[in-house]
Order: C-alpha cells, then structure tokens, then sequence
C-alpha cells in the first residue's frame, strides 16, 4: 500500500472528496482568470445583461432564463460582472456534481470519480467557462434531468418525478434545444420494456402539468410574437455544401474531447513494462439497461444535435458541445471494464492537469501576447468600467440629467448599460430586438451615441448618420487597453442626443 499514489488511494477511500477538490479548483481557476486578465466581459454577455435589465418573456437571444439569472447575479454582486462569472462556475461545479451522483448509481463511487475527471476534460475545450448564457445553464439542467430520468426509469423511484418536472420546465426557458432533448428521453422511455412500464402510471401525467406551468409564459409570447418559425430546408443544389458542415460540426465534438482518446491510449498496458502491477479501481457489474442508458445519451444528443445543425446550416451545434457530450466520459468508464487499471499514473495526472488547465493559460497568452503582434483586438481587455463611466459622467455634465439610453455600435453600447445607473441598450440598427425603446422615445429621453472612431474628427460611420441625422460628434475619447502592446489606443466617437425640453 506505500507503494500506490496518494491519489489513487484517495479515489478508493474519500471518492467525493476529490470530485469535490477536482471541480472547486477548476472553478477557483477561472475565477482568478477573469479578475486579472478579464477587463470587460467576454463574448455577448454584456448584451445579455443589458437584455436581462428589461426583464422581458421572451427576446431574440431566447428563452428568458439565462438572461434573468445573470441580472439578478450581476445586481447580487452590487453591479459587478463578477457575480456572472460565479453564477457561470456554480453552473459547472453543479454539473459535475449532477454527473458524479449519476455515475455513482451506474458504476459504483470510485470509477465515477474517473467519470468526472474524463468529463471536465472535455468541457475545458468544448464549453464557455465564464461566458455566461443558454450554454452554460443547460448544462447542470440537463445533467440533473438525466440523473432523474435514471432514477424513475432504473431505479423505480417514483418520487423523483417532481424534481424532473422542475429540471424540464427550466430547461425549455433556457435553450431552443430543450425540445430535442427532451424527445430523446422519451425515445429511451418508449424503447425499454423498464421505460414503458414507468410512463403508464399516473406521474408522467401530473410532470407534464408541472413542465407545461412552467414553460406557458414563455410560449405564449412565441405565439403573439410570432417568433417560432422552423428554419428551411436546404436545397439540393445545398446538400454537398451541408454535409461538408455537419462533418466539421463532428469533427469539432471529436476534438473537443480529444483528450479522452489520448488520456485512454496512455493508459494501456503499451507504455508500460509486464512486471508493473498497476493499481486497480473497482466496479459492481453494471447491468445492460444502465450500459444502454449511458450509451444512448452519450451517442444520440451528438449524432442528433449534428445531424440537425449540419442540414440546417447553424454555426454551432444545437444544444452546445458542452450539453451534448456530458456523458461521453461516463461512456468511456463503462466500455472500460469492472476492473480499470491505472497505470502511469503520474503521467495521466500530468496530462489531466494539462487538459484542464491549458485553456485558461490560452487565455492568459492571448491576453499578454497577442498585442505585442499587432493581431485583432482582444474583446476582454476594454476598460468597460472606465467606458461606462466617462459617457456616464459626460452625459450628465453637459444635460445635467441621468443618462437613460445607449445607442450605436452594439458591443460599445453594451459595456455603458453596465454602469451603475443601467441605462437602457438601443440597437437601432434593429429596433425590433429592443422592444423596450424605439427611436421616438430615445430621441424624447436623450442619450449616447457610440461608434468606432476611425479618425481624430470623430465622423460617424454613415448609418449611424442617417439613423441619427441632427448630431454633432464629440472629440473622440482614447482608451488603452490592458495590454496596449503594437495596438491602437481604442478610440471611440461619440455624440450626445440631449433629451427633449433641455
């Protein structure tokens, strides 16, 4: 027993103790990323706050639960994105707790661990970390949806119904891709004999209340706003062009969970002389209805999702990488065996590390290197706090009124509303996605114009001119950047529109 790592004798004895471990400190990680080198929100979050403001049923970015939450996060942390960012890591700390208790009832405490560490691997590469959104709060939903699914449908425990009604409910206000997911669960349930016998009784019915409750606010304003219109197909002439996307599509669900195959492969007895005995995890046998969950679920959601997208067309897969393949660790561990060696063992915790840690350090570099290379600008490393403040402060001095609403180039626009008085966001470009203000009442309240200024005058881009044709442009206000390195300062012009009656 001195002879067996640490590791492995705390994965036999205190297997929670180091999911627990493994999952805080990935969390604690980006966390610690985005408070040194996140200057400015990533992606769209900025957009989503400034959406999440207005409270409404139903907007274009989707279902309002994920915009609603990250409101509520960022208010909770007394108007700092921080808050979003630990709402995005709970999301994750609860899913792999969700997939723990899962592999738990399949393949015993001790390879579920393995599960876990597998599966973190993947969706270091896969799934957004901290760019909160329908991604990112599917995953738990979805997690603990399959967990109860194996409960009522493996286990026969009736009273797991209610939480599974909640889980459904959520995710239809979380992601278009609820639908398709659910639908799986019901293809399982009708091809198993243990399925079928579950939906005859009376709970099914009293779920579907429950998830029907919950999801009417939300299709009713797809109804009114007719805002539910299925994609069209492809032509033929399309069809070579779609099948060559869905094949890059798979092929980017293969790479992000590259490191399975590799952790796999160097865990054979190849790399290893005859005479090494390896220490062994353990398993009960698993038996085949468990075998056919973990695989149904590990396999359809990705086939699916990418036979979907690919006809379709869309950038992404439907539902998200990090959604589709939240059992494909899980999968791996019951092809395994009931006995998995390890073998090398120092060398898989050097490779796990690696894999888990590698993108925060890609963001890291980026953040310090890519400037010095004269390369794109880096979204993260705008001084959204400084922006916000100064158009703020501006606004005022020359109005002597609170500024109500932002208008101009959306990404800019978006870092002001993040100021402490949350001015309104006006994409007037498309005025039908901000339904909350039009031209009419931005015009009657006064705000700000913002645009990427591509000269010292300051001149507006001309369809921000013909939209807005009575403004006078401002000098335009100079930034740095966290790292400023060979870039430009970022300069952005601006224009008062002063509100009616001043």
């Amino acid at each position: 027993m001195r002879f067996t790592s640490l590791v492995i004798e705390l994965i036999r004895a205190r297997p929670r103790l180091i999911v627990w471990i493994a999952v805080l400190l990935q969390a604690a990680m980006w966390l610690f990323v985005a408070l040194v080198f996140y200057r400015s929100p990533p992606g769209s979050l900025a957009t989503l706050l400034a959406f999440g403001r207005e409270y409404q049923v139903g907007t274009d970015l989707g279902p309002p639960l994920p915009v609603w939450l990250a409101d509520i996060a960022y208010r909770t942390a007394g108007g700092h994105v921080f808050g979003v960012y630990v709402l995005a890591e709970l999301c994750g700390v609860a899913t792999f707790i969700a997939l723990y208790h899962l592999s738990r009832a399949v393949v015993g405490a001790q390879q579920a661990v393995l599960a876990v560490l597998l599966t973190m691997t993947l969706l270091a590469f896969s799934s957004p970390a901290l760019d909160f959104g329908p991604l990112v709060l599917a995953r738990p939903l979805w997690a603990l949806l399959l967990l109860h699914s194996w409960q009522i449908i493996g286990q026969r425990r009736g009273n797991a119904w209610f939480a599974w009604s909640i889980e459904a409910g959520l995710l239809l206000l979380t992601t278009p891709a609820a639908i398709f997911l659910l639908l799986l669960i019901v293809v399982f349930a009708l091809a198993t004999a243990d399925g079928r016998r579950t939906l005859r009784a009376f709970d099914p019915l009293f779920a579907l209340v429950v998830v029907a409750v919950l999801a009417l606010p939300y299709a009713v304003w797809l109804m009114r706003a007719e805002a539910f219109v299925l994609p069209s197909l492809p032509q033929v002439a399309e069809l070579n062009a779609r099948a060559l996307h869905a094949a890059w599509l798979l092929g980017g669900l293969l790479l992000g969970a590259a490191a399975i195959p590799a952790l796999t492969v160097l865990n054979t007895g190849l790399f290893v002389p005859k005479s090494e005995e390896a220490p062994i995890i353990y398993r009960p046998p698993v038996e085949p209805l468990a075998r056919n969950f973990v695989y149904f679920f590990a396999l359809a959601p990705a086939l699916g999702a990418v036979l979907i997208s690919g006809p379709l067309g869309l950038d992404a897969v439907v539902g998200g990488a990090g959604v589709v393949l939240v059992l494909s660790g899980l999968a791996v561990v019951v092809g395994a065996g009931d006995l998995i060696a390890m073998r090398r063992a120092r060398m898989l915790r050097m490779v796990w590390a690696a894999a888990v840690i590698a993108p925060a350090i890609g963001v890291a570099l980026a953040v310090l290197l890519l400037p010095w290379t004269g390369a794109n600008e880096i979204a993260t490393s705008m001084p959204a706090r400084a922006i916000s403040d100064f158009f703020d402060e501006s606004f005022a001095r020359r109005t002597n009124h609170r500024l109500r609403a932002v208008a101009g180039e959306t990404q800019l626009a978006s870092l002001i509303t993040l100021h402490s008085g949350r001015p309104h966001l006006f994409i007037d470009a498309q005025p039908s996605r901000t339904p909350w203000i039009n031209q009419a009442k931005f015009n009657e309240t006064g705000g700000v114009v913002v645009w990427r200024a591509s000269d010292t005058a300051g001149t507006p881009p001309p369809d921000i001119l013909a939209r807005f044709p009575g403004i006078v442009p401002e000098v335009p206000r100079a930034f740095e950047w966290l790292v400023t390195g060979r870039q430009q300062l970022l300069r952005i012009g601006w224009a008062i529109v002063r509100p009616k009656g001043t």
